[in-house]
């Protein structure tokens, strides 16, 4: 406030003497946050042209699948088209080096997800660093892996399955939905924990992934339950075991991991929005309130409920805040299992 007074009511500023530097100082801030706010003013609001969001994996997987219904309703609510550009492939990490690279007006975002934001810094040598190259608007929602395997394999629960990859060594395919996905990492640990030898194919997301399950062309996956969901109801593909604390209310039936014998398994995949280090924080802001009026429609809530997934909706500051401890977390993982790409 004190700032205010350095200029007239009439709009003219007062004369100085040379060395007042300090009033000097004060005066040209006053300018610059004068020069900010009508230039905010006089400017078209954000947002003012369609949004793109990069989605780090291939149509029809889970970051898909729940980043197409929130972007639908927000754009409806900013006004403008939201698109979808996905680009699998690297583990995400192409998607994100586009964002991390994108200019901070808004307009160019990241869905991102457990392997592209916590897990590939800890594999691999990233083009960027994902706990200071972006800026955090909130997670979408969160959601446990299921276990499924192609319809024709004998094994009918999961036991029966570790007992099938024991008796066929390096002969089951496990289908992995990119490299540092939740579902492959926790492929990975589980077969570890299973003391099962199995060949791991990767592809660059869930929906290549599931497809391959279809077509006898890989034999086990894990992964979001609504890339799934509809195989399961035709019998295409058959679940074994939900890798969370507590069953799914939507498959009430399939047992969890711990209930099938590998106490304490848990793999849980999670979604968020992110935009590039730098976005003005009014821009952050903005997006934050809106996304999160979004994620608390009734109607959206329960549709994401039918494939087991949960909204969140957390702070910017929040999710920035998961994102440095699971960092952390998957590293530690990581290094104790030996886990190498």
């Amino acid at each position: 406030m004190v700032f205010l007074y350095a200029v007239r009511s009439n709009g003219t500023y007062p004369r100085y003497e040379k060395n007042d530097m300090w009033t000097r100082i004060r005066l040209a801030i006053v300018l610059t946050v004068l020069g900010v706010g009508q230039a905010f003013a006089q400017g078209s609001a954000y947002p003012n042209k369609p949004l793109r969001w990069l989605v780090p994996f291939a149509p029809a997987g889970g970051t898909d699948l729940v980043a197409r219904p929130i972007a639908q309703r927000l754009s409806d609510r900013l006004g403008q088209s939201i698109l979808i550009d996905n680009r699998g492939g690297g583990g995400g990490v192409i998607a994100a080096e586009i964002v991390a690279r994108a200019v901070p007006d808004g307009y160019t975002l990241l869905v991102g997800a457990v392997a592209v934001m916590t897990v590939n810094v800890s594999l691999m040598k990233l083009p960027f660093d994902p706990a200071r190259d972006f800026a955090p608007i909130t997670k979408f929602a969160a959601v446990p892996n299921m276990l499924a395997v192609r319809a024709a394999l004998p094994a009918r629960t999961l036991q029966e399955l570790v007992e099938y990859a024991k008796g066929n060594p390096r002969k089951v395919t496990w289908a992995m939905s990119g490299i540092g996905s939740p579902g492959s990492l926790g492929g990975e640990l589980f077969a570890r924990q299973a003391n099962i030898s199995v060949v791991n194919v990767i592809y660059k997301g869930a929906g290549p992934a599931v497809l391959s399950l279809l077509g006898n062309e890989s034999d086990v996956l894990l992964a979001n339950p609504s890339v799934f969901m509809p195989h399961l109801k035709a019998g295409r593909v058959r679940g074994l075991a939900v890798a969370s604390s507590k069953r799914l209310t939507v498959l009430p039936d399939m047992p969890t991991f711990s209930e099938s014998g590998y106490a304490g398994f848990e793999s849980v995949a999670w979604y968020g929005l992110l935009a590039p280090a730098r976005t003005p924080a009014a821009v952050i802001n903005f997006l934050h309130a809106e996304t999160v009026k979004v994620l608390n429609q009734p109607d959206l809530v329960a549709h994401l409920a039918l494939d087991g997934t949960y909204v969140v909706g957390n702070t910017p500051q929040q999710f920035g805040q998961e994102i440095r401890d699971e960092i952390g977390k998957w590293a530690r993982v990581i290094k104790d299992a030996g886990i190498k790409l």
